[in-house]
Order: C-alpha cells, then sequence, then structure tokens
C-alpha cells in the first residue's frame, strides 16, 4: 500500500500558518519520501532548500577536484605497487608476487568485509579495517596508513556520489574541511612516532571504545531539529585525529554528533562523506612521507576488495534491519579489541 502525502495537510491558515511561513519560506510539496515520513509525523513538509540545494560554485570546483586526484592516486598506486626503484622493468613478476601474497589477499577479504559494513550502514569503514589489520599482526601505524590511502578511493566515489545527489551543504562542508584535514595531518604525524608496540594497547582500547559506541546507538533516538550545528571545528579536529590515530571514527563520531545535535541527517551524512575525502587524502599524504613500511600490498588489497562489496552491502540492507547489522558489527568490533587488548598487553 503506497502512502500518499495529503497536500491539503499542508495548507495552514491563520495564526499557525504565519508562524509556519516565517519558519519555512519555500515549502518543497512534491511526493517525496521526506515528506511522506513528515506527514506520517504530523509536521510540515521540508525546504527546497533540503530537497533541491543549490549546486554554488565551491562545490563544482570540489567536485571536479576529487575526480582529478582520484585519477592520479589510481596512477600513483598502480606506479608504486608495480614498480620497484622507478623501473618498470619487471612488471610481470611484481604482479605475480602481489596476487601470490598472502597479506594481499588477506587485505582484499578485509576491504571485502568492512566496505560491505560500510556501504550497508554509512560508516565504520576505518574502524572495520584497522580492528582486522591489527588482529593479523600489521603495525599500527601500517594498519592505518593502509586504511587511509585505501579510504582516498572509496571516498572519493562516495563524496562524488553525494555531491551528485545534492546532499552536500556548502557551508558545513566548508566548516568541516580544514579542521577536520589539520586533525587527520596530526594524527597521522602522532602514529608514526610513537612505538608500535607501545601504541597498540591505547589503539585497540580506542577501537574497544567506539565498538561499545556503535552498540549503544541503538539504544538512543536523534531528535532532528534542523539546527544550526555548533563547536563543529572542534569537532571536526577531534574526529579528524582520532579517525587518523585510530584508523577509523570520522563517521561515527562526527556525522552522530551532528544529527544527534539537530541537523539534518541527510545534508549530514552527504557533507560529513565528501568532507572525508579530502581529510583523508591529506592523512594519506602524511602517512606515504612519515611511514617506513610498504603498505602498498595491503593498500590494493583492501581496494580490490571494496570493488565486490556493493551487491552484498544490498543484500545485507534488505534482509537486516540497521539496528541488527549495528549490534553484530559493533559486538564483533568489540570482541575483536578485545582479543587485540589481550594479545598486546600478554
Amino acid at each position: 500500500m503506497q502512502l500518499v502525502v495529503d497536500r491539503t495537510h499542508y495548507a495552514p491558515s491563520s495564526q499557525a500558518a504565519r508562524h509556519i511561513s516565517m519558519k519555512i519560506r519555500e515549502l518543497d510539496l512534491s511526493e517525496n519520501p521526506i515528506n511522506t515520513e513528515h506527514a506520517e509525523l504530523g509536521l510540515p513538509p521540508i525546504e527546497q532548500v533540503v530537497t533541491h540545494p543549490k549546486e554554488t560554485l565551491i562545490l563544482r570546483v570540489s567536485g571536479w577536484l576529487v575526480g582529478l586526484i582520484l585519477l592520479g592516486a589510481i596512477t600513483y598506486l598502480s606506479f608504486r605497487l608495480f614498480t620497484e626503484n622507478g623501473s618498470l622493468d619487471n612488471v610481470g613478476s611484481m604482479v605475480s608476487d602481489v596476487l601470490q601474497s598472502k597479506i594481499f589477499w588477506a587485505a582484499v577479504l578485509v576491504g571485502l568485509v568492512a566496505q560491505t559494513i560500510d556501504g550497508a550502514l554509512g560508516m565504520a569503514y576505518g574502524i572495520t579495517c584497522n580492528t582486522f589489520l591489527l588482529l593479523s599482526g600489521i603495525p599500527p601505524a601500517t594498519a592505518t596508513a593502509s586504511v587511509h590511502i585505501a579510504e582516498v578511493f572509496t571516498t572519493g566515489i562516495s563524496g562524488i556520489a553525494h555531491l551528485k545527489m545534492r546532499n552536500v551543504d556548502v557551508r558545513l562542508f566548508l566548516r568541516l574541511l580544514l579542521p577536520g584535514i589539520t586533525g587527520a595531518v596530526l594524527g597521522a604525524w602522532f602514529v608514526t612516532h610513537i612505538d608500535g608496540n607501545f601504541l597498540k594497547p591505547y589503539i585497540s582500547v580506542y577501537l574497544l571504545i567506539m565498538g561499545i559506541y556503535l552498540i549503544s546507538k541503538i539504544f538512543h533516538k536523534h531528535k532532528v531539529q534542523n539546527k544550526e550545528p555548533k563547536h563543529v571545528a572542534k569537532l571536526a579536529l577531534f574526529g579528524g585525529f582520532s579517525d587518523s590515530v585510530g584508523g577509523g571514527g570520522w563517521g561515527p563520531i562526527v556525522t552522530t554528533t551532528l544529527i544527534g545535535s539537530g541537523h539534518n541527517p541527510r545534508m549530514t551524512i552527504g557533507s560529513v562523506n565528501f568532507t572525508e575525502f579530502f581529510l583523508t587524502f591529506g592523512s594519506a599524504i602524511a602517512f606515504s612521507i612519515l611511514i617506513d613500511n610498504n603498505p602498498w600490498p595491503i593498500v590494493a588489497g583492501l581496494v580490490f576488495g571494496g570493488i565486490f562489496s556493493a551487491p552484498l552491502a544490498a543484500k545485507i540492507t534488505q534482509k537486516l534491519q540497521a539496528k541488527t547489522l549495528l549490534l553484530i558489527v559493533g559486538v564483533l568490533i568489540t570482541f575483536l579489541s578485545l582479543v587485540n587488548l589481550y594479545n598486546s598487553l600478554f
């Protein structure tokens, strides 16, 4: 049975009409899913600026920039993966070595699982990847570097998609951008200048907290008020730093905090995802310069595994409710973080 939005419901009169008209200047009266949900809750329709936001010059330029960076990143990854000492000699043997590497195929599996979870939930890619990589014995700096370099590709594609669907709020994007990049680069410097064995227990504790946090989201309901978010710069700085140090957390920290404070979910998710590409790119450059170990086979595996995740994510979304999947992911990350913590301390 299809629910149709009753437009007469949105024709208030007298004082109530004047009160609403001052709050909402241009109403979108079309029968879209947002208005359907609002009708069920007895709320007025959404504003045109939310359902059909204007694409500004800044967003258009940013979108083209993302596309150019992605092309450059693909070329650079191919060069680093299949060449040695800057030479294109023996590419065939290099490809064979990578394909026979256990760490490459382990990263493929991790990338497949993590991107499937992220596709179904819209978050937790970095947390899932880093948890599994630490469990497989990868040093913390190499693990988080691999995750962020791989995320350049996944966040770039996701960001362009949100931009095309007009899910990006240019004001929120600009408020998140520089603090997020700054926090990400500082986090990359921090994690590469601390001994991995010393840092591993702390990262495991961070991931444990994030796992519990994901579980706790099941029991909290956020009331959307579409009000202007506060302390965005501080939140972006903390989110970017935590994301680089722990290998993930930008989405769970920034997105859920903004939505929980009353900001519009659709525009928040789109803006945070679009911004994530730039801070991920910044941290990836920092990791490429600062890290000593070779993360490229792991990066290639994560990217390759993520390519095949979309159908699985769609199936899981159809079969499982978001709460159920959130519980499964939260419990899994919590359990694996406890295993990592035990292995690093004993």
